[in-house]
């Protein structure tokens, strides 16, 4: 296999096959790493703008001395990594459905892994965030249940429309969105990252059950193609 491109690790997963893959971009003299599923792209370290933007803009509507927070989707680890350079942030749970992912972190294959599992306010926990969202008695701690926490942060699916499993479509209405508020405390943060444009639809739905929403677009550049890239990020503030 070519020093420039290695398959690190691939893993069959009830959701598809999850591959991942180091190459190197040779004009920009970095290394890339990425995760697919199946065919799919689901993350690329060379595009985290918007992953980090997804945890400044969230934790930025809370003024608490003390933060709980949990993140949606563990990924390359750039949502959690910025939630945990806010001194302010107590504990900060990372929900992952796909126990490999965790495991790549762990075994120190991706290289947020150790910062990540060396902070002793980091805790992953194994399990399909959806699911827990819509138990209010279960919540996101196994370790305490109903558990409620100041910030929830999601980037799973690719947007509200543009789902990875037909099972988490139902959470972007408003019924799921109220189940969600179960787990915020009063005050509390919901945020969420959309690789489409702003989503009225979805941003309604926010309105009828969130007391404060606002819709953000990260603008960054996309080095390969020599053009401006966007992402959505929504903010919305519990009663």
């Amino acid at each position: 296999m070519s020093v420039n491109f290695q398959e690190l690790d691939y893993r069959p997963t009830p959701m598809g096959l999850l591959t991942l893959r180091r190459r190197k971009e040779i004009n920009l003299g970095i290394d890339i790493y990425e995760i697919k599923l199946n065919e799919e792209f689901l993350m690329s370290s060379l595009f985290t703008v918007a992953e980090v933007a997804l945890a400044n803009l969230g934790l930025a509507e809370l003024s608490e001395p003390e933060l709980d927070v949990v993140v949606g989707g563990l990924g390359l680890g750039y949502t959690a990594r910025t939630v945990l350079e806010h001194p302010e942030v107590r504990e900060l749970l990372v929900v992952d459905t796909l126990r490999e992912v965790i495991e790549w972190h762990q075994q120190g294959l991706l290289p947020l892994g150790e910062q990540l599992t060396s902070d002793p306010r980091c805790r992953f926990v194994q399990g399909d965030f959806f699911e827990m969202s819509a138990s209010r008695f279960r919540g996101f701690d196994p370790e305490n249940r109903g558990r409620r926490f100041h910030a929830i942060l999601l980037d799973v699916d690719h947007s509200p429309r543009d789902v990875l499993r037909p099972s988490h479509a139902p959470f972007y209405q408003s019924e799921g969105l109220l189940q969600l508020t179960s787990h915020l405390l009063p005050g509390g943060v919901f945020a969420l990252w959309s690789n489409d444009p702003p989503d009225e639809l979805f941003h309604i739905a926010l309105s009828e059950v969130f007391a404060y929403s606002e819709t953000h677009v990260v603008k960054f550049p996309n080095p390969i193609q020599h053009r401006e890239e966007a992402s959505t990020v929504y903010v919305a503030r519990n009663v």
